[in-house]
């Protein structure tokens, strides 16, 4: 996973926090750490959003060179929100595979006692520290941040390093990590993965590999451009009907696979908002066999 994949961890919460700017019968997710826990640089950035016709571009903007971007990003968040509550008296840990700035861990009353093992590139956890110990005085007892080096480090030796054991009912969430790994990186996951135990569950989103390839671009020709061609940190994409063989190789079944035009119709059409859905991303909820 290349350095420049590590600067995108922080970009989703940026517009979470925007996303709370919104009256609440139209926000389509509820976050309120997601202001706080970003850097001074981008709370004040969030903050300017505050304004409804800063606000209006801004979704405008990022909608006109990656239509959905928006809408996909806060249902795919909302859908492993209620995945993750709806399976607490299932599994016994949860793993954040590439947590960023997220903040479900210490938003979800539900996983207060619940211990949790965050994972990233040692220049997010360090950021995502220090932004904790300013929230909270520390960080907080139940969760475990985990530095790792993707490319040079095993991911079952460093969790055990930090307490991990492969023998809990764990929750994996693995959100907007997959693009930027190879396939050997994929199968190297998916290789711990395999060790997980029955009845753990799984939930993560992937890109298209009909758009990676370049063969069909959904009206994403800007993205692609930025994203494939010349930042080139989009590496994997897979087939929609590839996923059940490829699961079921490392004892995983599919739960439900679904597009961002469904969660659309699930969280935006309530909201009464018009927001484009993005057909290029899709995720996967799956359970250990």
């Amino acid at each position: 996973m290349t350095k420049e994949a590590a600067k995108t961890g922080i970009g989703p919460t940026v517009l979470v926090a925007i996303e709370q700017h919104f009256p609440e019968n139209q926000r389509i997710i509820e976050d309120d750490l997601a202001f706080r826990i970003l850097p001074f640089s981008m709370r004040a950035f969030v903050w300017l959003m505050r304004f409804n016709s800063v606000r209006a571009w801004m979704v405008r903007a990022a909608e006109k060179d990656t239509p959905g971007i928006w809408g996909g990003m806060m249902c795919r968040k909302r859908y492993i929100d209620e995945k993750l509550i709806e399976s607490v008296k299932q599994v016994n840990a949860v793993v954040n595979l590439g947590a960023g700035f997220d903040t479900r861990i210490y938003r979800l009353p539900a996983l207060s006692d619940m211990p949790v093992w965050e994972v990233d590139q040692p220049e997010n956890i360090l950021s995502k520290k220090n932004r904790l110990y300013k929230l909270f005085g520390e960080v907080p007892s139940h969760v475990r941040l985990v530095p790792i080096d993707f490319d040079r480090e095993e991911l079952d030796v460093v969790l055990a390093s930090y307490g991990y054991s492969a023998d809990r009912q764990t929750f994996f969430i693995w959100e907007a990590v997959t693009q930027y790994l190879t396939e050997t990186g994929i199968r190297a996951t998916f290789d711990f993965l395999a060790k997980a135990e029955r009845g753990s569950r799984l939930v993560f989103t992937y890109i298209r590999k009909d758009f990676l390839d370049g063969r069909i671009m959904y009206g994403w020709e800007k993205g692609y451009k930025k994203y494939v061609i010349e930042d080139k940190i989009w590496l994997f994409g897979m087939d929609p009907e590839a996923w059940p063989n490829f699961l079921r190789e490392y004892g995983w079944q599919v739960v439900e696979h679904v597009g961002y035009e469904e969660l659309a119709e699930r969280y935006v059409r309530l909201t009464g908002r018009e927001l484009a859905s993005t057909p290029i991303e899709r995720i996967v909820y799956a359970e250990k066999a």
